[in-house]
């Protein structure tokens, strides 16, 4: 049985002012103070728009890895047939407008636990292949998909390459979601400035 989206059944005046953002706290270390309070203040900033967030620590979460079992497109089309945290993931995720990926650079990409936790999202597509500009890709399975955004929070050898990148791949991993990269910003950019970029989205 495919998961619930709710996003067809709302208008576009009400999607516009309930405008709904799934942010996946993809951070590992729980005593990572700063990383901590740029989140504390995004989602602040982000209510104070009028927007309703709904965040995920995935370090709280119970998600396994992706055994390509397929189990997703034969035996329970739609769904994962491991039951863990990643079906709610799931439904946040498809039901949102926005999904912001949220993690420190750890070894030159984002968190394992991050990466682990997208893989799981295989569901949300169909397994039918298309071709989009000449490339193979899965067809979607519901009829909208939320804009992704990322931020990520530079380790002390972080440098320009690694953040190309990483915003490579995760263009690559949106284009697969039948969606785009909206923004990439890390947390020392200004939070005022990134809660108001997402609010002319």
């Amino acid at each position: 049985m495919a998961i619930c989206s709710e996003r067809q059944t709302l208008t576009k005046v009400e999607s516009r002012q309930r405008m709904r953002i799934f942010i996946l706290d993809g951070n590992p270390d729980p005593e990572n103070g700063p990383f901590h309070t740029f989140l504390e203040e995004l989602e602040r900033s982000l209510e104070a728009r009028q927007v309703r967030v709904t965040i995920t620590t995935l370090r709280e979460k119970e998600i396994g890895f992706c055994t390509g079992c397929w189990g997703c497109w034969v035996k329970t089309p739609g769904e994962c047939v491991i039951a863990d945290d990643s079906q709610e993931v799931c439904r946040n995720f498809i039901n949102s407008d926005l999904v912001i990926f949220l993690s420190p650079v750890i070894m030159g990409f984002t968190s394992a636990m991050l990466k682990k936790t997208q893989d799981r999202l295989i569901p949300l597509l169909h397994p039918h292949i298309e071709l989009v500009d000449g490339e193979s890709h899965h067809k979607k399975r519901y009829p909208a998909y939320p804009k992704l955004g990322l931020v990520v929070e530079k380790a002390g050898d972080t440098d320009d390459g690694d953040l190309r990148i990483i915003r490579d791949i995760y263009r690559r991993f949106a284009l697969n979601f039948k969606s785009e990269l909206s923004f990439m910003k890390t947390t020392g950019d200004p939070v005022e400035e990134i809660a108001d970029e997402i609010g002319h989205l």
